[in-house]
């Protein structure tokens, strides 16, 4: 596929506005699912995490992706930079690990969702299963009619997300009580504790490279990536950030917060109208978070696809809508069945693979800069060579942190850690498949595409 070229001609394209969107609910989706942050290290230490973290882990991301991006605009995103740069055996392992990553991720959603409509229905949770499986099913159907669809659902959703948080901080600036500020600090967390914590930041910020596998399918993908990405970004940061000073000003104990307790602010500082609004927007959150991200993964199996290394009936588009029905269809049966896990145990799976696929854009974003420094890039990161190892080593330290306690945490942790690098290994044994299928493909695996 040429570079820069939309692999969708003619088909209408997602504009900036509908872009940002869609990119603040793929990274995002607001502040809901990091209320276990301040029972891990409190209002001062998640300010303190929720200030550093972006800078240490998002912003070499957020470059990274963007020049990326500038240099191959095109469907499939990630997979297309790696195969380019490191070869197709490495394009591979970055789909194979980024698909698994995103199952994890997805069904963290449709669980979030029964703990926000907890708040209306208590006795919700007694039909979790079919609650989640309605949703992953009608996310799948919105998907497969396109990504104007989404991207219009995703406006009206962002608005639903934004509006109970902006309105609990008037009603908090109204109230004639002294504002107090959280200094951004740690007490002594456990080394552990620390670990969960970074978890649960590191989850609330990934994504911006996700956004690019339907480059193909946005207007002007190089400009309209770059404004759009800023925007969703400084959202993401004063959303957090607000949601953050909310909680340290309502006076709750932390201690025992947990995933879907953002209603008892409300409750506290509105009363239980405020609290239904939070509810709602933590029900239109997730929903939004799953289409978002369903859109980015189903562009992944179509792209291996096309270079026969999944199923050749993985490429077939919709016979009315063009979309990659089969992979949408096949990822939400997998989705199906991890929803069965539990929210820290797939937030920790989930980190552990992204954080290596993300490890491989750097190599490739380093490997494209060493082999190829004169290749147009329309957005170029103003460093060079030795300055972008320097910038790749600050998201690579927070993961391996992150690892670190998670490994620490033996006995606590055990079960999700060893399932995520059993899912890591697991790539080999798949690459040996497709190579049994298509031994053609063994000559040139490793060889990067001119």
């Amino acid at each position: 596929m040429p570079m820069g070229k939309s692999s969708i001609k003619g088909a209408a394209k997602l504009r900036p506005l509908h872009l940002a969107a869609v990119i603040f609910l793929t990274v995002s989706g607001g502040p809901y699912g990091l209320e276990p942050l301040f029972s891990y290290v409190g209002t001062h230490g998640a300010l303190l995490l929720l200030l550093v973290t972006p800078l240490l882990w998002d912003v070499p991301t957020i470059l990274t992706v963007l020049e990326l991006n500038s240099l191959m605009p095109v469907e499939g995103g990630y997979y297309q930079w790696v195969k380019r740069a490191l070869g197709i055996r490495w394009a591979f392992y970055e789909g194979w690990w980024t698909w698994l990553y995103t199952f994890c991720d997805l069904a963290i959603y449709p669980v979030l969702f029964v703990t926000y409509a907890a708040f209306f229905f208590p006795a919700i949770d007694h039909y979790k299963i079919p609650v989640c499986l309605a949703i992953i099913w009608s996310s799948a159907f919105l998907n497969i009619l396109g990504i104007l669809p989404v991207g219009r659902v995703s406006v009206a959703l962002s608005a639903m997300v934004m509006t109970p948080f902006l309105l609990t901080i008037g009603l908090l600036f109204a109230h004639h009580t002294p504002v107090s500020i959280p200094t951004p600090s740690l007490h002594d967390p456990h080394f552990s504790t620390l670990s969960l914590a970074l978890y649960t930041v590191m989850w609330n910020f990934i994504g911006w490279d996700n956004a690019t596998t339907y480059a193909g399918e946005v207007n002007r993908p190089v400009k309209s990536y770059f404004v759009s990405v800023i925007i969703a970004f400084i959202t993401v940061i004063s959303i957090y950030v607000l949601a953050t000073w909310a909680v340290h000003q309502s006076g709750i104990d932390t201690k025992n917060f947990e995933e879907g307790d953002f209603p008892k602010i409300g409750l506290i500082i509105g009363g239980r109208w405020l609290g239904a609004l939070i509810a709602a927007g933590g029900m239109a959150s997730t929903l939004g978070l799953y289409s978002a991200v369903l859109l980015s993964v189903s562009r992944i199996p179509k792209v291996m696809a096309d270079d026969q290394l999944l199923p050749s009936w993985f490429c077939l588009p919709h016979p009315r809508f063009g979309t990659p029905y089969i992979s949408i269809i096949g990822s939400s049966l997998i989705v199906s069945i991890l929803i069965l896990f539990t929210f820290a145990d797939l937030v920790i799976m989930d980190i552990i693979l992204y954080g290596a696929g993300l490890t491989l854009e750097f190599l490739t974003l380093l490997a494209f800069r060493r082999r190829e420094p004169l290749l147009p890039r329309p957005f170029r990161i103003p460093l060079n060579n030795t300055g972008l190892m320097l910038m790749v080593i600050f998201p690579i330290s927070v993961y391996a942190i992150a690892l670190s306690g998670a490994l620490w945490s033996a006995e606590q942790l055990a079960m999700p850690v060893t399932l995520a690098l059993a899912m890591l290994l697991s790539a080999e044994l798949a690459w040996r498949l497709v190579l049994w299928r298509n031994p053609h493909l063994s000559t040139s695996s490793n060889t990067p595409i001119s």
